[in-house]
């Protein structure tokens, strides 16, 4: 199901809760944004916390540790985040206009908590060699059951050229998968698939993808697209970059 909600009086956009709306995706994810000298403070008892910088300048306050962080757009710069356990206390005030990506879901677990740099983030580049280039998209992943085994989450970025397709050959898994949209320009757009269902998607919209289903991407030609997609593992089967594709299409993947 696809969306683009009105950020609150509290500057969030809602995009899933776990008990709330998209409550299949098993999350709390939400934008906030802040404007400049703006703070936020995040302390879940029960649930883990992942903040992501999409755009502007702030500063991480936890565990008495200070971090500052900035990026011009998700098309400019890597990311930043921060990803802390359960009963941490996250404080992010804003440097300058800022908005944050921020993702959680109950997780009984502690560890060390992690502020992930653009130079700890792991991109790779697919598709390029393939389909005539219509695929080429580049990945990345700040992080997964590889390097974060003890996070219930999944936490990456695509990065899709205009006219080209992404998420692809059609794929699915068992757990639940949320995309965040970005377009370099306000007017873009593309289309986003949940099984037979496909949505026109826009700046700033999601995506609920059903588990089982399908969800293949495209952008439209002159328009480059960014989405944040996050994975949140299911108790005794965490997605580890396992893909089913759909079996008409899998001979693609012998080209």
């Amino acid at each position: 199901m696809y969306e683009n909600p009105e950020f609150n009086e509290k500057g969030e956009k809602i995009l899933c809760q776990e008990n709330g709306k998209n409550s299949h995706m098993l999350m709390d994810v939400r934008v906030q944004r802040l404007a400049r000298g703006e703070s936020v403070r995040l302390l879940e008892p029960g649930k883990e916390t992942a903040v992501m910088l999409l755009a502007g300048k702030v500063e991480f306050a936890f565990e008495g540790k200070r971090e500052q962080a900035s990026r011009r757009s998700v098309f400019q710069d890597k990311p930043y985040c921060l990803h802390c356990c359960r009963g941490k206390e996250i404080i992010v005030k804003a440097l300058e206009d800022s908005r944050l990506l921020i993702q959680q879901t109950t997780n009984p677990g502690t560890f060390e908590s992690v502020f992930y740099t653009p130079e700890m983030c792991t991109l790779q580049e697919f598709g390029k060699e393939q389909w005539d280039g219509t695929a080429h998209r580049q990945v990345l992943t700040v992080f997964d059951y590889e390097n974060a085994p003890y996070s219930n989450m999944v936490m990456g970025e695509v990065f899709h050229k205009p006219g080209c397709w992404s998420s692809y050959p059609p794929h699915y898994h068992p757990q639940p998968e949320l995309y965040y949209y970005e377009f370099d320009k306000p007017q873009g757009f593309g289309i986003g698939f949940d099984g037979e269902e496909c949505y026109k998607v826009g700046d700033q919209g999601c995506l609920a993808i059903t588990p089982m289903n399908a969800h293949q991407q495209a952008a439209a030609p002159g328009y480059h697209m960014y989405y944040a997609w996050l994975i949140r593992h299911l108790e005794g089967d965490p997605w580890r970059k396992t893909r089913i594709d759909v079996p008409e299409h899998s001979w693609l993947m012998k080209l």
